[in-house]
């Protein structure tokens, strides 16, 4: 048998790098194995003329994550609806800026301007009513502890929500942001997982890794020891004592972590249930000048969209292009259509309010199995120990998001240490807080 070491993971996607840091600080030895030339998995950032192009681009509601700042959006999100953009808050930050005009969000360097000359008009009572209304409803999301939102009846999203909130309140504003920070544009997750998304994003503010989600990956590999990840290597079955590869032998040790997506891990493992996913395309675009320098994420109430949200990502994290350069970056959810980048540059001018004829496309990157579909009954804590010797982690075990990942992680590598007897690490300071 070739290739021993105490422990080999299956996958460098941040809950393999994670739990390979953990085991690692434990003492033990570790190899990690991954099938793509790089490390990343959804997490990755590619390099393309000195743009930082995310391949999937997930959210965050933390001030930073394992050690790596997060740049934050603008307060609130901005909601394109009808014709008209209107900025939603956090219940920190003002609420009701009502509409901003007709035709997309053209010039929002003067959208305050707009908003205070606005500010005279009788507003109107509805939205300003449902603006209240779900400012009270995250306000009392924010003070409510997590256990308790556990504990609350479930269904799906959309049933809960609409039986708190107006129904335009759910599909004009909720469904949009839910959308962005699960994947999940038709409102079919958990009641109890949209709850704590929306706590977060009460208690927080959106943001995204300071040079790219491959910067959280570069440093979870930096801390392991080197030649501790071997990239190309392709597993073709995973058992207690050994992982046998197509092409680089057998892996032999005393236990094994499947860290990969859902549907890879229940290849290698029997048995295991497949979860749903939606699926996601993401497009960075370059343009002669900003259509806008507000750091803002801009979301499409519209389900036919096709763009789900957006954003002059340049703004949010100057990191990520070159000086004086413009990135935008757009989400699609769901199977893309076949003329994809035409139709997205089409709705972009949309939502922009300004022609994208001399926009220029970087990057289109499609990912089928880009957010875990947790529909009811959703479980925050699935079980992470198959058998004693046999892990399987990652963002499909918890919350299924990359903080749900490292969280799924932590609790592979105590299991693991626990079983082989080993002592654990003292915890890295920020760790927990991811």
């Amino acid at each position: 048998m070739l290739n021993n070491a105490d422990v080999v993971v299956v996958g460098a996607g941040i809950a393999g790098l994670a739990t390979a840091q953990q085991l690692t600080a434990a003492g033990l030895s570790v190899t990690v194995v991954e099938a793509a030339p790089q490390v990343g998995g959804r997490m990755t950032t590619d390099t393309v003329d000195g743009f930082r192009l995310d391949r999937l681009g997930p959210l965050f509601t933390a001030p930073e994550v394992a050690g790596v700042p997060l740049r934050p959006f603008a307060p609130g999100v901005l909601v394109h609806s009808d014709g008209r953009c209107g900025r939603w808050g956090a219940p920190h930050t003002p609420w009701g800026a009502g509409p901003w005009g007709t035709g997309g969000v053209r010039g929002l360097g003067g959208a305050r301007g707009m908003a205070r000359a606005l500010a005279g008009a009788p507003r109107n009572p509805a939205v300003s009513l449902d603006q209240a209304r779900l400012g009270a409803s995250l306000v009392r999301l924010a003070t409510t502890p997590a256990q308790r939102l556990l504990t609350r009846t479930e269904r799906t999203a959309r049933e809960a929500l609409t039986a708190r909130l107006p129904a335009r309140t759910v599909q004009g504003v909720l469904r949009p942001l839910l959308a962005a920070l699960l994947g999940d544009p038709d409102l079919s997750t958990s009641s109890r997982r949209a709850d704590l998304a929306l706590r977060s994003f009460a208690r927080g503010r959106l943001g995204v890794p300071e040079g790219g989600s491959g910067a959280l990956v570069a440093r979870l590999a930096a801390q392991l020891p080197p030649g501790t990840v071997r990239t190309g290597v392709r597993v073709t079955e995973a058992s207690i004592s050994r992982v046998t590869t197509a092409e680089h032998g057998v892996f032999g040790c005393r236990a094994v972590v499947v860290a990969t997506d859902g549907g890879t891990a229940a290849e290698l493992l029997p048995g295991l249930r497949v979860p749903e996913y939606h699926a996601a395309t993401v497009l960075h675009h370059t343009a002669p000048a900003a259509p806008t320098a507000e750091p803002v994420l801009l979301l499409e109430s519209d389900p036919g969209g096709p763009v789900a949200h957006t954003a002059v990502m340049s703004a949010v994290d100057p990191r990520r292009a070159p000086d004086g350069r413009v990135l935008i970056t757009s989400t699609v959810l769901g199977t893309p259509p076949d003329d994809t980048e035409r139709r997205v540059r089409k709705h972009l001018a949309t939502l922009y309010g300004t022609s994208t004829d001399d926009w220029d496309l970087l990057a289109l990157h499609h990912t089928p199995r880009a957010f875990p579909a947790l529909r009811p009954p959703f479980d925050p804590e699935r079980p992470v120990r198959l058998l004693a010797g046999l892990y399987v982690c990652g963002a499909h075990r918890s919350t299924g998001t990359p903080l749900g990942a490292l969280t799924s992680a932590r609790r592979t590598a105590t299991a693991l240490l626990a079983d082989l007897g080993v002592r654990p690490a003292a915890p890295e300071r920020g760790a927990e807080a991811a």
